[in-house]
């Protein structure tokens, strides 16, 4: 009698729990530039759902950050950078095979304030207005030194005058070591401006700011290159995530995060 009442526990608890799930064969790390987050998240739970026996691990952290990891020998299946500099640094440890990084999104500036807009923002000159509280990326960060070039860029520009760069920076209040801390501050009302990627400001995002296009002329178009590492742990399951960020399903996954498809 006690034996069949144990077993019509075991019963109950497995239809209540349903059964036991199989951990994953794979669990792949991917270093990934902090402005990929959302668009990251959204891709690695796709790859999950199409590949099971695989569970993707994300750091994300300014692209510096992570190539000095990589260089530290941090443990690391794929890289995805927000520029060629930082994937430089990374395949000049040896760990990255040169040509074998693939350029797999683009992005681009904009200027965001909080969505009150204390400073009463209206143009890109109102940058350079005394008082004006300022956020920017560390130059070390590939956002960080796209500013700079805009504000270089500007400067050369009879709109903005040669004194516009200096003036700008010294309105800056704090330098950020990834561009989601900078987007982070101007939308909780801590800057009254700063410089992020438009990807950063998709979504549920987009109404705790308001923005000021960058023109062409003056912007960055930061291209994003990814590439397996030679001392993947999973190699096999590095490239098979590769290219699904450069298949039409991956590319569809950017696109709707804000990033302009690298691939036809």
């Amino acid at each position: 009698m006690r034996s069949r009442c144990l077993c019509l526990v075991a019963i109950i608890l497995l239809v209540a729990c349903g059964p036991a799930s199989n951990p994953p064969d794979v669990t792949l790390t991917v270093f990934a530039a902090a402005s990929l987050t959302d668009a990251f998240n959204d891709l690695g739970g796709a790859f999950e759902t199409d590949h099971s026996a695989v569970e993707v691990v994300f750091n994300f952290a300014g692209s510096n950050q992570l190539a000095q990891q990589i260089a530290q020998g941090a443990p690391v299946d794929v890289f995805a950078s927000a520029n060629q500099a930082q994937m430089t640094a990374a395949i000049d440890t040896g760990r990255i095979t040169a040509g074998a990084q693939q350029v797999f999104a683009r992005n681009r500036l904009v200027l965001i304030f909080p969505a009150s807009n204390p400073a009463n923002l209206a143009t890109l000159n109102d940058l350079a207005v005394p008082g004006l509280k300022l956020v920017l990326a560390a130059a070390e960060v590939p956002v960080g030194q796209y500013s700079l070039d805009f504000l270089d860029k500007a400067s050369a520009d009879l709109t903005f005058g040669a004194g516009f760069k200096d003036s700008v920076l010294a309105n800056v209040v704090s330098y950020e070591e990834n561009v989601r801390a900078v987007y982070t501050k101007v939308s909780l009302g801590e800057a009254d401006a700063g410089i992020v990627y438009t990807s950063d400001i998709m979504g549920e995002g987009s109404n705790a700011v308001g923005r000021l296009d960058i023109p062409d002329e003056l912007n960055t178009i930061a291209a994003y290159p990814i590439a397996a590492l030679n001392d993947a742990l999973h190699a096999e399951a590095a490239q098979v995530f590769v290219d699904f960020v450069l298949s039409e399903a991956g590319q569809a996954t950017l696109a709707r995060n804000g990033f302009v498809p690298a691939v036809p």
